[in-house]
């Protein structure tokens, strides 16, 4: 996760790297719990399920598929569509999720965290 802030890169690189971390994570939520996301829609169900594993809120997952769609739209259809505000936002989100998630990890599968 760290890598997104190498200097030199672009926002739109940061963004997603940043969002690449936050995917990875919430996979291992999801993982913990048994599942995995299935192929189609692969990244929105997955960070969907943050919802399930850490009850997280509606307005957070929005927040989260706001940036699958500006990273899908920088990856695949234009390049310099993020703003460094949003990259750094990316961050500080995913930064929240790896914390949350290992404190969740550890309360209710310490077996995990051994």
């Amino acid at each position: 996760m760290i890598d997104c802030q190498l200097p030199g890169l672009s926002s739109d690189r940061k963004l997603n790297t940043a969002y690449n971390a936050a995917l990875q994570i919430a996979k291992a939520a999801l993982a913990a719990k048994g599942y995995k996301a299935g192929r189609e829609a692969h990244h929105f169900w997955t960070l969907q399920s943050l919802g399930l594993t850490l009850e997280y809120d509606k307005k957070l997952l929005e927040k989260l598929d706001g940036f699958r769609k500006k990273r899908n739209i920088s990856d695949y259809e234009r390049a310099g569509v993020i703003s460094d505000k949003e990259a750094d936002e990316m961050f500080e989100l995913a930064k929240k999720l790896r914390s949350d998630v290992l404190i969740w990890l550890k309360t209710h599968f310490p077996i995990l965290m051994s």
